[in-house]
């Protein structure tokens, strides 16, 4: 799901999987570093690629089962999901595999509760995008009900206990981490799904600020606007409009909430505190991942922890660790748009377009900050009452509008169009699907 500076790579919204699978533990001689200076020009340089933006990609990720009925419905285990995906399996379930590419360009990857995500190639078009994504869908479909299993269309699991079908290190030091926290680590981790958008970051540093900066803008908005997850097994108790953003939100601020109206500099700010972020672990040789508690990236890099690990970091061990930030946008060459939930049905077509019509052009970039300058920043009121509190049902309105005007396709504009008039009426994606009535 990575839109990448070769523009040649398949998008990477660097999926928890992706990272896992297959990676390093060795380290080269020549792959430290002198400084946290150089560390950070490291960061900036991998994080934001610069170019002009042109590209699109999205991940789709969805619940699996196996069993009809929703009370005894059980996760498919990794041997089962590995069957069937054969040669587009992931190397996290079957080392052995190609893990070749979809026909339409999408990778397959699986998370710690047996979702199922799709990354997609990187493309010129929103459009495109959809096709590609839609075909690969229907494909990986076909593959998991011929073994019996079945994908949900759903951002929370609101029947199963959360329970990790993945027993690689890298999820046992990251459930291990989180415990800590309460609930919402294991939940997010087992029982929620996503809808993701990722985008080039853009061609020069003024550039990708005002992209960064209307990202993180309108997020709230469109959260509101795309929020489909009010129950989710094992929460505490709580009325929330997105109970998958609310794990989020409640799990590791240091992780989770960067400190971006703070930065002047989306690059060196992201860089700074992506060194300041806690090692969520030390890869290994062994099964034991765990990383010193409370450490963070640049006191390993400055020797504070030579006891603890015997070793200074090298490029593959930050590359590692920039995987294990969860940010509302993540820098990962592009930026990843990680707000918003799984829409029911092919619902998650509507904010791929929301996202590429609103920063379509520099001027559209700039009018839809200031729409959504009143909400910047409410994540937590978005999450809980989504559409019920009018400020961002005002600005949902405005930049679905907004995006319906510039468009790229009568059809994407429909969409837009439709979702406009479903958040006016302060109805959620879930609202439109169980009534059957379009808004």
């Amino acid at each position: 799901m990575a839109v990448t500076a070769s523009r040649t790579e398949p998008p990477g919204a660097v999926g928890l999987e992706a990272a896992t699978a297959g990676s390093r533990t060795d380290q080269a001689p020549e792959a430290g570093f002198t400084s946290r200076a150089a560390a950070e020009a490291y960061i900036g340089g991998v994080c934001f690629k610069l170019g002009p933006p042109t590209l699109i990609g999205a991940e789709l990720e969805w619940l699996t089962a196996r069993g009809e009925c929703s009370t005894s419905r059980s996760r498919p285990d990794p041997t089962v999901l590995a069957d069937a995906l054969g040669p587009y399996a992931p190397q996290s379930i079957s080392p052995d595999s190609p893990a070749i590419c979809l026909p339409g360009g999408s990778r397959v990857t699986i998370e710690p509760g047996g979702q199922i995500e799709l990354s997609s190639a990187p493309y010129g078009s929103a459009s495109e995008l959809c096709d590609r994504l839609r075909y690969d869908a229907s494909l990986l479909r076909e593959l998991l009900e011929f073994r019996g299993i079945r994908t949900y269309s759903v951002a929370a699991d609101a029947d199963r206990e959360a329970r990790r079908v993945l027993r690689l290190p890298r999820y046992r030091a990251m459930e291990r981490s989180f415990t800590g926290i309460g609930p919402f680590g294991v939940l997010m981790m087992c029982n929620t799904a996503a809808t993701q958008v990722s985008v080039d970051a853009g061609a020069d540093v003024a550039e990708v600020k005002a992209r960064w900066t209307a990202l993180y803008a309108i997020g709230p908005a469109l959260l509101a606007a795309f929020a489909c997850s009010p129950t989710l097994r094992g929460a505490p108790p709580g009325e929330w409009a997105s109970q998958r953003m609310r794990t989020w939100l409640r799990l590791d601020h240091p992780r989770t909430r960067p400190p971006v109206h703070e930065w002047a500099d989306p690059i060196s700010g992201y860089a700074r505190w992506a060194l300041d972020v806690p090692l969520l672990c030390v890869r290994s040789e062994g099964g034991d991942w765990a990383a010193p508690p409370e450490a963070t990236f640049g006191d390993w890099l400055c020797g504070a922890l030579d006891e603890e690990i015997g070793r200074r970091p090298g490029i593959a061990d930050l590359d590692y660790h920039l995987t294990t930030m969860f940010p509302p946008v993540r820098a990962s060459g592009h930026l990843e748009v990680r707000y918003l939930d799984t829409q029911p049905g092919d619902g998650w077509t509507v904010p791929i377009h929301a996202v590429d019509a609103l920063l379509s052009a520099p001027e559209v970039v700039a009018e839809a900050t200031a729409l959504a300058a009143a909400t910047a920043g409410r994540w937590s009121e978005a999450a809980r009452r989504g559409l019920t509190d009018p400020e961002l049902r005002s600005a949902a309105v405005d930049l679905l509008t907004l995006a319906a005007d510039r468009a790229a396709t009568p059809d994407a504009a429909r969409e837009l169009d439709t979702a406009a008039r479903r958040c006016r009426r302060g109805r959620t994606p879930l609202d439109v699907v169980e009534s059957g009535v379009l808004p």
